[in-house]
């Protein structure tokens, strides 16, 4: 008898239970999470002084990281003297890694060209030398494509009033440049330490001219 009732308990809970669920309308389907390791892609650039070129990229929507260095040139592990001499080979350079889908490699090819002037050779401003020179170092064999057609855009489009002399290279050994170069902007200007008004005179302009000026830059 006791197992009995015990039986008719246990499926009358049951049915309260199906009953309950049959009520309860399905949980909403979940977006999916967006991937942890979305593919990122690295190009190199030389616009002049790596001081200016990291500033803008990193202020630049999509760009996860610009970090200054060395690049193609035939001294290992070059110090910032070393290059100085315009011996070694090496130009100034910012390794940029970016987000393709926020901001794809053809957008910041025409913002390479917007950032500095790339008609004089082996300068930028008051910076002369090899190390100066305008370049961008591709990483695929896509980047090169896009940057050889934005680089003809640019040159066609009438902005310059001498040639385009950047040139694209594929990207060689990268160096990365001593602590006190990284992030060299945003810890001297503000702090008005280091070389700060040559930022101020060469760097903010740029920065104003691409909507990229913060408060407290001045």
């Amino acid at each position: 008898m006791k197992t009995r009732l015990f039986l008719l308990t246990l499926a009358s809970v049951a049915g309260t239970l199906l009953m309950a669920r049959a009520a309860d309308p399905a949980p909403a389907a979940k977006p999916a999470a967006p991937s942890p390791d979305k593919k990122m892609e690295t190009v190199t650039l030389a616009t002049g002084c790596f001081w200016c070129t990291e500033v803008i990229l990193q202020r630049t929507k999509g760009v996860q990281s610009a970090t200054s260095g060395y690049l193609n040139g035939k001294t290992p592990n070059p110090t910032y003297e070393d290059v100085c001499t315009g011996l070694t080979g090496h130009a100034e350079a910012v390794e940029v890694v970016f987000d393709p889908a926020v901001i794809p490699f053809e957008t910041l090819a025409h913002l390479f060209f917007e950032m500095h002037d790339p008609t004089t050779l082996n300068a930028q401003g008051n910076d002369h030398g090899t190390q100066y020179r305008s370049g961008i170092f591709y990483h695929t064999d896509e980047q090169k494509a896009i940057a050889e057609k934005v680089k003809a855009e640019a040159g066609a489009s009438g902005k310059f009033k001498s040639p385009i002399v950047t040139e694209i290279t594929k990207a060689g050994t990268f160096y990365k440049a001593e602590g006190y170069h990284q992030d060299y902007f945003d810890k001297n200007v503000p702090n008005k330490t280091g070389n700060y008004r040559y930022c101020q005179s060469s760097t903010i302009p740029k920065l104003k001219k691409l909507g990229l000026l913060k408060d407290g830059d001045q």
